[in-house]
């Protein structure tokens, strides 16, 4: 049932019209003027306003704009026995969403109505959506503060309730399984499984038997059948995560499924159907593997339908701030503490340069936390590799203007310094994974 207001300084014409309306179920209130209207609006929230345009202490425009003003989510229509296309055009710029000239059927009023419920519906549930985006992505609130995130925040909301298929590129640590959930609570098939598998964590002899499973006896070892994870995620979503690193000879087989739906567990002869929307991740370039063969080309294109790009942290040093809040609050919460950071902690959090991303952000909070002394968390309280963060222009350490690629360098070798060359520990503190700092200490020509 919606909320219906109805103005009109014709009683008869008003009360006919919010007769025909109650009888649709809706809950209609009448004015009958502008000043009328307007307290109305003032007083009450309404789905839809239907006004006549011309009245004598005013006009319909009058009403938009006091729509407008006080709830810009309320959809206007306007009614007038004189049709002109001045005023129509007026009403329009100012936001009404159709305008209606008395007596025409009025089940042509009836869908106008229909179609102004259902434009509210989809900006609610759109508005609902880009919360959800934002809760799941590490903070209650507007964090796409950033026009990087922005955009891909605006992307993904479009994309949550279709079931195409999603490649999420990003580095390490940037949240890609983060937005890969939201996607999935946002979508029809949010009350389905999500299930998840890092196709680089996962020895290549058993990821055909992780994704689609096995019977008894398949292989040495198998004493029982074994359900895969496209199984597991029936009607609802598998995000590939690091789908990069997945073998050749699964590449072959993950695109059958998704071209026909269909798969076969490991020594079985039946198919089985699956109906999942796959979500694909990666921190590599995949344009890149396809082009030197590492990487099917036409399994690139089955995954790649819509592809978000979420960028690294120091590419949206607008959301540090908040971030950092958000992770402060939460593990302060856990110890029953109340903190706050300091003016100066904040400015060495964004110097500092996050070559671990979100992640490497929220362990140096967390670790914060607990080192905090009193109720504000100062710079000595942060990681110290955080605390000396590297300026990413002149100071006084490094003289002249260095790139980021440089930064990372010299970040990664003095992490690894203080570690005293302990890979695990070092991966650790930067907040990225084993395998994610071996492929930089080869990118960068540091010796193992």
């Amino acid at each position: 049932m919606a909320a219906l207001l109805v103005v009109d300084d014709e009683a008869s014409a008003r009360a006919g019209l919010a007769l025909l309306l109650r009888q649709r179920g809706h809950r209609v209130v009448e004015a009958d003027g502008v000043t009328a209207g307007a307290k109305r609006i003032s007083e009450d929230v309404f789905d839809v306003v239907i006004t006549d345009l011309r009245m004598p202490d005013g006009d319909g425009l009058d009403v938009l704009r006091a729509v407008k003003a006080q709830a810009a989510d309320t959809e206007v229509i306007l009614l007038t026995a004189y049709a002109g296309w001045e005023s129509a055009k007026e009403a329009i710029r100012l936001g009404a969403l159709d305008y209606f000239e008395k007596g025409r059927e009025p089940d042509e009023l009836y869908h106008r109505i229909d179609k102004a419920l259902a434009e509210q519906a989809l900006r609610r549930e759109n508005e609902n959506l880009r919360q959800q985006l934002r809760e799941r992505y590490g903070i209650a609130g507007p964090i796409a503060q950033s026009p990087a995130m922005t955009t891909v925040l605006d992307l993904v909301e479009r994309v949550a309730p279709t079931d195409a298929t999603l490649l999420i590129q990003g580095e390490s640590g940037t949240g890609k399984e983060l937005i890969a959930q939201a996607v999935h609570q946002a979508s029809p098939r949010a009350p389905r499984p999500f299930v998840a598998v890092n196709c680089g964590a996962v020895p290549e002899a058993l990821l055909e038997s992780e994704l689609f499973g096995h019977v008894r006896g398949a292989f040495t070892g198998a004493i029982a059948s074994k359900l895969g994870l496209f199984e597991e995620a029936h009607g609802g979503t598998l995000f590939l995560d690091e789908v990069g690193e997945m073998p050749a000879a699964l590449q072959v087989k993950l695109l059958r499924v998704l071209q026909s739906g269909e798969f076969r567990r490991l020594g079985a002869t039946q198919a089985l159907t699956t109906d999942v929307r796959v979500l694909a991740a990666t921190n590599r370039d995949l344009v890149e593997m396809v082009r030197q063969g590492m990487f099917r080309d036409d399994l690139f294109y089955r995954l790649n339908v819509i592809r978000v790009v979420v960028p690294p942290l120091r590419e949206r040093r607008e959301d540090i701030p908040a971030l950092a809040e958000h992770f402060l609050a939460r593990s302060a919460g856990k110890l029953n503490r109340e903190l706050r950071l300091s003016a100066e902690a904040v400015e060495r959090l964004l110097r500092y340069p996050w070559p671990g991303n979100v992640r490497e952000l929220e362990n140096a909070i967390e670790s914060a936390t607990i080192l905090a002394r009193g109720a504000t968390v100062s710079p000595d309280d942060l990681p110290p590799h955080v605390a000396a963060g590297l300026e990413l222009g002149p100071s006084p350490a490094l003289p002249r203007q260095i790139t980021l690629a440089e930064a990372e360098r010299i970040h990664i070798l003095q992490t690894l310094e203080r570690f005293g060359g302990n890979h695990s520990s070092a991966a650790e503190a930067l907040g990225i994974g084993r395998t994610t700092l071996w492929r930089k200490l080869k990118e960068y020509g540091i010796e193992r």
